[in-house]
């Protein structure tokens, strides 16, 4: 932890706190209980797939919705009160990369320059460094790929503790996503402060992510280190006369398949005994692998929305 961090720390030792959080939608339920505790320091990569209620949660973390019932808490702050100091703490960069096309980007960073008293001006100059972008360039005249440096460039130059990107790299191209994750993980600036970064992307998060943390229907299904949770998952490949097992006997089934007379398992937590199950079934050769972050991820978020057994078959 750098000395600047250290004196800038709250009481709090999490970013974000949340206590039995809840939002209705009418009947829709987008966060159901929620409590999460995402600690200071390092990259928090947020998963989920579309519903998990990702958005909700940034929304009321940052003010902009009250929930249905609980509590969350930003830097220490309950979130239904922040000020414009507390914002001003807080970096935001979504996929819109929505800024005035009119605008020069001199005159915007000029303008960012003044609304934040803590403006760090090597570490604009270090972000916007990995792009082609002009002072007297208009906004409307910069690529996705520019605008979305351009947005990193001015969120991080606010020295903010706590840096939240909500699909940054959306549309863009392969040369531009590779700029913008190497303009984040080589900044000084990253280093001092805490990042959240959700994405559907993930080779990103196991590119830059040290923490993995899984949301599924407005609930905390999981957080570790995204190779601890790839060492939950493993993929069994078994020569088994017929079809098989029934799938609701197979242990930690998350998805299955048959390739070429082979069935294909993906398991959630099954070590050597899973092997046993197998030869039980009737298995004649039995092979075990490692999985990608990938794979692993969306067979986990799939497992609830899996076809019929008999489509599945």
């Amino acid at each position: 932890m750098t000395t600047r961090m250290t004196t800038r720390m709250t009481t709090s030792e999490h970013v974000i706190e949340t206590d039995g959080l809840s939002r209705r939608y009418g009947r829709k339920l987008a966060l159901d209980r929620l409590d999460l505790r995402i600690p200071r320091g390092r990259i928090h990569a947020i998963v989920g797939a579309n519903g998990a209620g990702k958005s909700t949660l940034f929304r009321i973390l940052l003010g902009f919705l009250a929930p249905s019932d609980g509590e969350a808490r930003i830097l220490g702050r309950d979130s239904q009160w922040l000020t414009p100091e507390d914002r001003g703490r807080i970096g935001f960069v979504n996929e819109e990369h929505t800024l005035p096309g009119w605008m020069r980007v001199s005159a915007i960073a000029d303008m960012q320059r003044r609304a934040y008293p803590r403006w760090n001006a090597r570490a604009y100059d270090e972000v916007i460094g990995h792009y082609r972008v002009l002072p007297e360039q208009k906004v409307g005249q910069l690529s996705r790929g520019e605008r979305a440096g351009f947005n990193l460039a001015l969120a991080l130059a606010q020295s903010p503790e706590l840096l939240i990107l909500d699909e940054p790299t959306l549309g863009l191209d392969v040369v531009a996503k590779r700029a913008f994750l190497e303009s984040l993980m080589y900044s000084n600036a990253a280093d001092d402060c805490t990042v959240i970064y959700c994405s559907h992307q993930m080779e990103e998060i196991e590119r830059v992510a040290d923490n993995l943390i899984i949301l599924e229907l407005g609930r905390l299904m999981h957080m570790s280190a995204p190779e601890e949770f790839c060492a939950r998952v493993s993929h069994w490949v078994a020569d088994i006369p017929f079809k098989g097992p029934e799938p609701a006997t197979i242990p930690g089934l998350l998805e299955r398949q048959r390739l070429d007379g082979l069935h294909h398992y993906l398991v959630l937590d099954q070590d050597a005994a899973f092997a046993e199950f197998l030869r039980g079934a009737g298995a004649r050769s039995i092979q075990s692998m490692p999985v990608s972050l990938d794979r692993a991820v969306n067979a986990f978020l799939a497992k609830n929305h899996a076809a019929p057994a008999a489509a599945a078959a």
